[in-house]
């Protein structure tokens, strides 16, 4: 949220969009969201949706309510579509924040994140470990480790948005 914030000082009001949906654990993102929210004056805006049918009227409400930005959570289903609703967002010029480098490739404007193809590489261990022998039972369950900042400059220039040199310069990498 500090970063959206630095990049779309102006934004007032941030829009979450994500798949509501029974058993889904999206919603306590949106919490964590709101949570860190009021300490940046930054408002949210909550954008649930059930069904693809319901993208154009999200994005409709989310420009009715002068969101200056969007965070979309990552999920299962929210992925699935990301090439669709990273293409609304631009098409709304809609500063947008993405949980995984895979988003930020498609369009998104930037992401902070766990680095999955870190994340696979450490499965490789432990699949070696089973392998030869280890139970999977006795492994450690692992949290993410290392995290990165990406940044999309075609995105920011489709939408008219200039980044600030301070933020590059904490970008990981950077996406021409």
């Amino acid at each position: 949220m500090e970063l959206l914030k630095e990049v779309v000082p102006k934004a007032l009001r941030v829009a979450v969009f994500w798949r509501t949906a029974p058993g889904s654990q999206d919603e306590d993102e949106v919490k964590q969201t709101q949570i860190s929210a009021p300490p940046l004056r930054i408002k949210i805006q909550p954008v649930p949706v059930r069904s693809t049918d319901e993208f154009q009227g999200a994005f409709a409400a989310i420009k009715k309510e002068n969101a200056g930005a969007l965070i979309i959570v990552h999920g299962t289903w929210t992925n699935s579509y990301r090439k669709e609703l990273v293409k609304l967002a631009i098409k709304h010029r809609l500063p947008t924040m993405c949980e995984t480098v895979y988003w930020t490739e498609d369009g998104c404007l930037m992401n902070y994140g766990h680095d999955p193809r870190y994340g696979w590489r450490r499965a490789a261990t432990y699949v070696d470990k089973i392998l030869k022998g280890t139970k999977p039972a006795d492994l450690p369950v692992e949290q993410p480790m290392k995290f990165e900042f990406v940044v999309n400059l075609k995105t920011a220039k489709q939408i008219g948005l200039t980044i600030p040199p301070n933020v590059l310069a904490r970008a990981d990498r950077v996406i021409r």
